[in-house]
């Protein structure tokens, strides 16, 4: 009998020394409560408890969880129906306020978290929630982490994943989408259009001050080629005269010499006036203009009179003998 007992005893004493060891992994936490009131919280490792007054009434991780909230519908300011599909982050910081401030904390955070992507959604217009995704997000992460920190949790992240308008409103939206690109595509051609014409009046315009450019420039050279050879015919033309005046004055010269000391050399004379108005005849007859000569024969035998003169009183002068018995030289110059 005394064995029993004592069988018993060792039962009940390894069970209660068993029962006062408890293992808490790390990265999670457990409430300890003694007699139905709050105790103590166990950390992770190697904790003790007094067998039959002590039990753990809450374990849970301290690690970041991942809540996933289903679409849910919601009516934005303007009136339209809109589906969000949301996904939130979270992690308990007070394991005693997670178990003594609320009851059931994960369907409390699902409903607190819906309550304020309604309340967000219905403040903006539909075109504003596609926009303003990130602005939305973080709105509600700073309602969620004032919201749920009485709960001892805290709300690390926020992020509408989904935000699926009506059937009505997406068919209505591909047509007003359809209608703006249509919009934008016309405006598009017509500034195109309207470029391209600028460019080509652009290049016209430049294509004709080009073009007078060039000819005024082509005027003006050809202007100043025109004067230059007209400088240079002039020029030549006089650089001949003055050779032709030299030429008949040092003619003139040989002459006059040869009939001061050769008396005989009249009648030279009289064959070169001969020939002299005959050439000038035979010149006049080439011109294509058509003309009438008269040669007065009594004038040649004046002329050489007045030559027997001059040889007579015995000054003889080149300049004066042509310039007064010769028709045509005045001053050394022929006259043309």
């Amino acid at each position: 009998m005394e064995q029993f007992f004592l069988l018993v005893f060792l039962a009940l004493g390894g069970s209660a020394v068993a029962g006062s060891v408890k293992v808490v992994n790390q990265g999670n936490e457990a409430l300890v409560e003694r007699l139905g009131s709050y105790n103590k919280k166990l950390e992770p490792g190697l904790n003790f408890v007094i067998p039959f007054l002590d039990r753990i009434v809450y374990k849970e991780t301290i690690r970041e969880k991942v809540l996933d909230i289903p679409p849910q519908q919601c009516i934005t300011r303007d009136n339209v129906g809109i589906e969000v599909d949301a996904v939130f982050y979270w992690r308990i910081v007070d394991m005693e306020k997670a178990w003594y401030k609320v009851e059931n904390l994960q369907s409390a955070m699902i409903n607190m978290v819906l309550t304020q992507i309604r309340a967000e959604m219905g403040q903006l217009e539909l075109d504003q929630t596609f926009t303003a995704r990130s602005h939305i997000s973080e709105l509600l992460l700073r309602d969620l982490d004032v919201a749920t920190d009485p709960w001892g949790v805290k709300v690390t992240r926020v992020e509408l994943r989904d935000i699926i308008p009506s059937q009505a409103v997406r068919e209505s939206m591909e047509l007003q989408m359809s209608a703006e690109r249509r919009k934008r595509a016309a405006i598009l051609t017509s500034e195109g259009d309207r470029e391209a014409a600028v460019n080509s009046a652009r290049g016209k315009a430049d294509a004709q001050i080009l073009d007078a450019e060039a000819r005024q420039k082509s005027v003006i050279l050809q202007a100043e080629a025109e004067q230059k050879a007209i400088v240079l015919k002039a020029q030549a033309e006089r650089q001949q005269q003055v050779l032709k005046a030299q030429a008949i004055a040092e003619s003139a010269e040989i002459i006059a010499q040869k009939l001061q000391t050769n008396p005989n050399a009249n009648k030279a004379v009289e064959v070169l006036f001969a020939l002299g108005y005959l050439d000038m005849g035979a010149t006049i007859g080439r011109s294509d203009s058509s003309k009438v000569l008269f040669i007065d024969p009594r004038t040649i035998p004046a002329a050489f009179e007045g030559m027997r003169s001059v040889i007579s009183n015995g000054q003889v002068d080149s300049n004066e003998l042509f310039s007064k018995q010769i028709p045509g030289l005045e001053n050394n110059r022929p006259i043309l």
